[in-house]
């Protein structure tokens, strides 16, 4: 897949018509395993439009891909419950030992249910 391709989808994600929006979402939903350090890095880099930092969770859980469980591990103890509960999304479809230790420990520790 190409760079070009994921920029587009994420200037969309950027505009305010939420079809626009959405038309970038869908495009990236269906490519998030080819783009998955990409999404971890605007993922990162993004820190003032909340709903895209969901988004982009969201997209990084679709990707189903081990780099993302420190990502993943981090937002189990962010305020905003949005991204909590795409965390804990996000390390249940990773399914691995690492992932499900990442769980207990946020069980443990008392940041999700």
């Amino acid at each position: 897949m190409s760079r070009r391709r994921f920029d587009q989808a994420m200037q969309l994600m950027r505009k305010n018509d939420p079809r626009d929006r959405e038309s970038g979402f869908d495009f990236l939903r269906e490519h998030a395993d080819a783009y998955v350090d990409e999404l971890i890095a605007e993922f990162t880099a993004e820190l003032d439009d909340p709903s895209l930092r969901c988004w982009l969770l969201e997209l990084i859980a679709e990707a189903r891909s081990a780099k993302a469980l420190g990502v993943f591990r981090d937002q189990l103890e962010s305020t905003d419950e949005s991204l909590r509960f795409w965390a804990v999304r996000g390390l249940e479809m990773l399914d691995t030992r690492a992932a499900e230790q990442a769980l207990d420990e946020a069980r443990a520790g008392g940041w999700i249910a």
